[in-house]
């Protein structure tokens, strides 16, 4: 296999029923250049394996199988299979995502090597709600700045292209395997990228982002959404700590906390909002100053009044 001049990196675990549409949606990519797909399987109890090896021996010259004889975790499997793409560009789709444009990879190359000083662009997405079949686009806007990135993560992961050297040296200056308290390892990674080099975003969409109920970014049950939501922005707070200017700090206290509290304001109880409240304000007492906060609480109180009135009629 000759040296590709891009890398799809595509980790999966208990992805039977998705991962061929996101394996297909590489191969129909239309490209000049050479691509290749390096599928980073960490030990399925489905049929996932399977389905890796039967398409890498299916295209030998395209596909490669990175995978161990045990289950070595998300974060970990996701660095090796970073560590065995060979392309001057890394391209990530999740075993459960998928690209919907065939050119996705030609026009973001061709943007990358008209622009050196640019380390990683990304374009649209849609969002697929994979137990309601609905599909939406993402976010509105696509932010490329340090600043608000911080705080609205506008980047889908599976709609970007960055450059591998970059990737590297990201892993060996931040070091995320040193956090384990971070619940995910492209959001640390785009926002370096955002301090270290110069982000693009091209209008076109190109990919799409399967939502699953249970999985730790999008779940069903509200305390793990709350888990995952504070843990972004406890990569914002570490990030602003170290490559930032601490201006930023109030806004992302302020945006984890309402976020927290606005679950809560439908979900859980009186007590464990107040008490998430508390506990918050603790730590910034600035936050008390803030509307929702307080705001919030009545609406939860009111709502709560209103159903067990519903409830007796």
């Amino acid at each position: 296999m000759d040296t590709p001049l891009v890398s799809v990196c595509m980790t999966t675990y208990n992805h039977e029923a998705y991962l061929p549409r996101a394996i297909e949606s590489v191969l129909e990519q239309q490209t000049s250049f050479g691509v290749e797909l390096v599928l980073g399987e960490d030990c399925s109890t489905d049929g996932t394996r399977a389905v890796c090896e039967a398409y890498a021996a299916r295209y030998p010259d395209r596909i490669r199988l990175v995978t161990s004889a045990e289950n070595v975790g998300w974060r970990a499997n996701y660095r090796r299979t970073f560590e065995a793409c060979r392309g001057r560009y890394v391209a990530y789709l999740d075993g459960d995502d998928w690209w919907c444009d065939a050119h996705k990879l030609r026009r973001q190359v061709e943007y990358m090597e008209s622009d050196p000083a640019c380390g990683m662009c990304y374009t649209g997405a849609l969002n697929f709600w994979q137990a309601e079949g609905r599909t939406a686009p993402d976010h509105p806007a696509h932010y490329t700045d340090f600043d608000r990135l911080l705080c609205s993560l506008t980047i889908t992961n599976c709609a970007t292209l960055a450059r591998r050297d970059l990737i590297a040296r990201y892993y060996a200056e931040v070091r995320p395997e040193e956090h384990p308290e971070w619940l995910t390892d492209d959001a640390p990674m785009w926002l370096w990228f955002s301090v270290r080099s110069r982000l693009a975003s091209l209008p076109q969409v190109t990919a799409v982002h399967r939502r699953l109920p249970d999985s730790v970014s999008h779940s069903t049950a509200y305390r793990r959404r709350i888990a995952f939501c504070d843990s972004l922005m406890d990569v914002s707070l570490w990030f602003e700590a170290h490559y930032g200017t601490g201006r930023n700090r109030f806004r992302i206290l302020r945006r984890r906390s309402s976020v927290a509290l606005w679950t809560l304001s439908w979900e859980g109880g009186v007590g464990e909002y107040l008490a998430r409240w508390w506990s918050d304000v603790r730590r910034c007492p600035r936050l008390l100053l803030c509307p929702e906060g307080a705001g919030l609480l009545v609406k939860k109180i009111l709502f709560r009044r209103k159903g067990r009135k519903e409830n007796k009629r």
